[in-house]
């Protein structure tokens, strides 16, 4: 069933405005994701080679864009520093809170002149109505097959890292426990989808496209201080001039 998921985006077209590949079916296919990843627990735990860091070139990767077309991450640190935010997944309640923290943020960032970027693993119309749903105006950079999580070096996480403040059985990762949690969330209208494992991150890049900070998450919800990142966004203007 993996396969299923990797290939919708590719399945989907766009003609006049709607789209061949049914909402559903991508739900449903991220879904049968999910439950594929928790079966296999994580793989991306360490760096092979050393990750992008403050004072490299940040990666620019070419995405689909929620809203429609396809663009390059660059397009957003042409002419101002870039927050780039990679989410978990969006089924995860870290994203709701990510995503209710941003909407008090966000005249911090446009007063200081920073653009924001989400990066998230959904395919364009799941991004678009998870944006709906939570009040997300960011462009959200669609990324299914990882090129820019593991080209930025946001790795996947253990359960200690993404269960600490849940029972012990999804700690030891008890079927049944799971398989409950799953029903649950899809009764709510909150699918589990995506990789359960995945960590977020998130980097400031200069007008130059080089990384001014490079926060990586060590657990789900270790959000940075929005201050840490503003003083980034000043610092990358006043180092470019």
């Amino acid at each position: 069933a993996l396969p299923l998921r990797r290939n919708v985006q590719s399945q989907v077209a766009f003609a006049g405005g709607e789209m061949s590949q049914s909402f559903d079916h991508q739900v449903a296919a991220a879904e049968t994701d999910f439950r594929a990843k928790l079966d296999e627990g994580p793989k991306r735990l360490r760096w092979s080679t050393v990750p992008v860091q403050i004072g490299d070139k940040a990666p620019n990767i070419e995405l689909d864009v929620a809203s429609g077309g396809r663009t390059s991450i660059a397009t957003f640190w042409a002419e101002r520093p870039l927050v780039i935010m990679f989410w978990r997944h969006f089924g995860c309640g870290c994203g709701m809170d990510r995503a209710q923290r941003l909407s008090t943020e966000r005249p911090a960032y446009a007063e200081v002149g920073a653009n924001v970027v989400i990066v998230g693993q959904g395919e364009p119309a799941r991004a678009v109505e998870y944006a709906r749903k939570y009040e997300i105006v960011e462009p959200i950079l669609c990324d299914p097959t990882y090129s820019a999580y593991e080209a930025y070096g946001v790795l996947e996480g253990t359960r200690a890292q993404l269960v600490f403040d849940a029972p012990d059985e999804y700690l030891r990762g008890e079927e049944s426990a799971w398989l409950g949690l799953i029903e649950s969330r899809r009764g709510a209208g909150r699918p589990l989808v995506d990789n359960p494992w995945q960590l977020p991150a998130e980097f400031v890049i200069d007008t130059t496209g080089v990384i001014r900070l490079a926060y990586r998450y060590q657990y789900c919800d270790d959000f940075p201080d929005h201050r840490v990142l503003l003083s980034a966004v000043k610092e990358a203007q006043w180092v470019v001039g």
